[in-house]
């Protein structure tokens, strides 16, 4: 008996499960709670991971839906012009978070306005004065869900909000995430964040693009330049400075983000961890299938950021070794008072010192030299000029001979050269000289006295130092925007700071995800997308009906029954029974009559010998009565062989009847040559 893949699979998986209950309890957990460096999750959080959270978002259709009851807190109602009805919640948080805002209460109470002005700029535009509003989005909205939006075009916007305490980088990772929706596509500006350093000073009054920050990160584009940045200050421990270490870009395309207007994800994650099991085992079922989930961990920093977008990955890289510039300078430099010696030989290849140039070189032959093939066209006019004076031309009326000088009339090609050849001089025409080579130069030989190219020695770098761990930068207590875009309509939404990747997502699938499944409800079929497509791309017709007619074409080519080829064999209809019978008839009676005149004439054959015989005999008398007889047998010889001489052309005739004739035909003729016969 034969198992299938499936049966294979479930019977591989409920034996590593029994092997891990097994373990489970042979093993008696340990305890990680006096381990500083451990991360335990609590019963909201375990019940966040499991789904198991009563107040989950709920997608509904419209027939489903109903009547709409009393709102309960955080419900919202639905709106009757959008196609697809979602129920929404406003997005609670679990774990620990340094800061959550959904925008949802339709207010911006704990944001603070700038209202300073930018640096090194001219007053006119200096202002922070750009404006901001809380609204929907303006396609594919979820009733109840609001935005921050971003309102003013070619104008500086800042507005900032204080975290509910400040992250300090030590042990725990770092997630920030958050959604933007370039509604109105994106022409230059950028939808970044900054995460403001908490440096016992800061005002978010005064928040201007010279603000200290501690992190930036976020979607930004100018012409066709699409980034994703991630920028964190690092101290110089030397000398106190603070410098700007830029991740490498991403590594996917990242226009369709910018300009399909929709709502995409953002999250960038800082030290991210390795997870050890130590023990502890959960077993638990999602969507129907056994899965086994580690809850138990141990923190080992890595000094490692990963960004996502629409959280699938698309850069990740280490905060030591893929950041511009590095964080940890050389330790060596070269030397700033080291110079090359006079006598430093850098040429590799040096011209021949024993080469003596060809006695048959000559460096004055002239590279051109006239054809001495050539032959002067017949017809040449060497007594005309190429251009003559216009005879139609006139002296303007106010032309000044003592200001403008002696007037002449413009010159125009000579009407007599149109039909020749050429005029004037005829010269023969240039041609490469075989014999030119140049000015002579000894070729090139290996430099016996070469040293390499000269580099400046290596000293130790007195700025040099190591940090092993940047990810320990300065704390942050707030979130600031600071913008300036050339496109207004830019929407924000649900950000969350966090040390949990996992409380992030549970975030995202509260908020994002609705907007996603409305999005994708009210997306149009895949044919109405090609159309669009080749509405504005025409081209694409070409396209669609190659991939579409190519296959249907072949398909029809090749799977299309063919006839069989047989020997055509040519039939005669069958005729119906009644004219069958009545072409017998009619054979029959044709024989009848060709029977009745045969026998008549031989009849009448026979009386004309009788009468003959009759009348030699009363003439010749007793003694021709012999030769009569033998007559008599000579006339019926003579019949006899008739009759076969026309048996034997009827029969041929009959053959070729039978070879111009179909079958059923042939069958009919020899019919009647049978009853003929």
């Amino acid at each position: 008996m034969k198992l299938g893949a499936g049966c294979m699979w479930r019977l591989l998986l409920l034996s590593l499960l029994a092997v891990a209950v097994a373990a489970a309890h042979g093993e008696q957990p340990e305890d990680l709670s006096d381990d500083g460096d451990d991360m335990d999750l609590n019963e909201e959080e375990l019940r966040a991971l499991t789904g198991e959270d009563e107040d989950e978002a709920t997608v509904i259709d419209d027939e489903e839906y109903g009547e709409k009851s009393e709102k309960g807190p955080g419900e919202t109602e639905t709106d009757s012009s959008v196609s697809f009805q979602v129920t929404y919640k406003t997005p609670v948080p679990t774990g620990e978070v340094y800061f959550a805002e959904t925008f949802d209460d339709g207010s911006l109470d704990r944001w603070q306005l700038s209202k300073t002005m930018k640096e090194d700029a001219d007053e006119e535009i200096a202002k922070y004065d750009g404006k901001w509003a809380v609204e929907q989005l303006k396609e594919n909205k979820v009733p109840g869900d609001l935005g921050l939006v971003l309102k003013s075009r070619a104008k500086h916007h800042a507005i900032a909000a204080p975290l509910v305490k400040p992250f300090v980088f030590q042990d725990e990772p770092l997630v920030v995430q958050y959604e933007v929706n370039f509604q109105d596509g994106i022409d230059c500006g950028g939808a970044y964040i900054k995460l403001l350093s908490d440096t016992g000073s800061l005002n978010l009054e005064q928040f201007h693009d010279r603000t200290p920050y501690t992190i930036m990160f976020g979607p930004d584009k100018c012409g066709e330049d699409y980034k994703l940045h991630f920028i964190f200050r690092h101290k110089n421990p030397l000398n106190k400075d603070m410098e700007e270490k830029h991740a490498k870009r991403a590594d996917v395309d990242l226009k369709k983000f910018y300009t399909d207007k929709k709502t995409h994800l953002y999250t960038l994650g800082v030290q991210l961890v390795e997870r050890k099991i130590k023990g502890r085992w959960c077993l638990g079922v999602f969507l129907f299938k056994v899965c086994l989930l580690c809850l138990s961990s141990v923190l080992n920093p890595d000094n490692s950021y990963e960004m996502f977008i629409d959280q699938s990955s698309v850069s990740r890289g280490s905060l030591l070794q893929d950041v511009v510039p590095p964080v940890n300078p050389p330790k060596e430099i070269d030397d700033p008072h080291d110079s090359k010696p006079d006598d430093w030989d850098e040429r590799a290849k040096i011209p021949d010192p024993e080469a003596e140039k060809p006695d048959d070189w000559d460096e004055d032959a002239p590279a051109k030299v006239e054809d001495p093939d050539a032959v002067k066209p017949e017809g040449w006019l060497d007594d005309e000029l190429e251009f003559v004076a216009d005879p139609n031309a006139e002296k303007p009326e106010d032309w000044d001979e003592e200001m403008d000088g002696e007037w002449e009339a413009p010159q125009i090609p000579n009407p007599a050269c149109e039909t020749a050849p050429g005029c004037g001089e005829w010269k023969r025409p240039m041609i490469n000289n075989p014999q030119y080579k140049g000015k002579w130069k000894a070729p090139l030989v290996d430099n016996s006295n070469y040293q390499g190219v000269w580099k400046p020695r290596k000293i130790q770098n007195p700025d040099y130092f190591e940090d092993l761990q940047p990810f320990r930068m300065t704390p942050f207590k707030a979130l600031g925007l600071e913008l300036w875009s050339m496109t207004s309509d830019i929407y924000f939404d649900n950000f969350i700071i966090t040390s949990q990747k996992e409380v992030a997502d549970r975030w995202a699938s509260d908020s994002w995800g609705l907007k996603k499944l409305v999005a994708s409800a009210n997306e149009p079929g895949i044919l109405a997308q090609l159309t669009m497509a080749a509405e504005e791309r025409p081209w694409l017709w070409v396209i669609y009906i190659l991939t579409v007619g190519l296959p249907v074409g072949l398909a029809v080519l090749f799977c299309w029954p063919k006839k069989v080829e047989e020997d055509y064999v040519y039939k005669k209809t069958d005729l119906p029974g009644a004219d069958l019978e009545e072409e017998e008839e009619d054979e029959e009676e044709a024989a009848d009559e060709d029977k009745a005149a045969e026998a008549a004439d031989e009849a009448a054959a026979a009386a004309a010998a009788t009468e003959g015989e009759m009348e030699d005999n009363e003439e010749g008398g007793e003694d021709n009565l012999e030769g009569g007889d033998e007559g008599e047998e000579e006339e019926e010889e003579e019949e006899e062989e008739n009759k076969s001489s026309e048996r034997t052309l009827e029969e041929e005739d009959g053959l070729k009847e039978e070879a111009e004739v179909p079958e059923e035909s042939q069958k009919q003729v020899r019919k009647r040559r049978v009853r003929k016969d």
